[in-house]
């Protein structure tokens, strides 16, 4: 698992959970944020039991900001006869060409962030928490969580993801 303020961007680019963003700003100053949360009801309860708070100043006093709302099309609606559909993309190469290229990018990606990030261990649901509660500080961390405890993160709107290539712990290696 991984967790700093970065993993939403991941969570969003690999559609690893359905959660609704919302626009905050605090009440000390106009810093806005942008948050995750599981559903409507946890960000009422978390902003309730006073564990949202601005990442500028750490004040407790956030609200929702006014923002866009994604309004969908009607579904009755025609498409525009003038613009024809665009063709899809072909992607270059066969689909194991395809996979093997993404699954390249992704170990890439992985092991850039690794040397930049702390190693945890079992500790890291605990590590998490602590820093989104404000208890330590924010840091770029990674370790091993229980899939109760990665979902138990995600419930409370706790941004991390798993680590998609497989890796050695620092404490395994020999």
């Amino acid at each position: 698992m991984l967790r700093s303020t970065r993993a939403a961007s991941w969570i969003r680019s690999w559609g690893l959970a359905e959660m609704i963003v919302f626009d905050l700003r605090c009440s000390a100053g106009d810093h806005r944020f942008e948050a995750w949360f599981a559903s409507s009801e946890s960000f009422t309860d978390q902003q309730a039991r006073g564990l949202i708070a601005c990442p500028v100043c750490g004040d407790a006093g956030v609200e929702k900001a006014v923002m866009a709302p994604r309004v969908a099309a009607k579904s009755n609606r025609q498409p525009d006869a003038a613009t024809p559909p665009a063709a899809p993309a072909e992607p270059s190469g066969t689909s194991q060409e395809v996979v093997r290229r993404l699954l390249a990018e992704i170990a890439e990606k992985q092991a850039e962030m690794l040397p930049r990030s702390r190693w945890v261990g079992r500790d890291f649901a605990d590590a998490a928490r602590a820093m989104h509660e404000g208890r330590a500080p924010e840091d770029l961390i990674h370790g091993q969580a229980s899939p109760e405890e990665a979902q138990a993160l995600r419930d409370d709107g706790i941004a991390a993801v798993p680590l998609l290539v497989p890796f050695v712990p620092p404490d395994a290696v020999n």
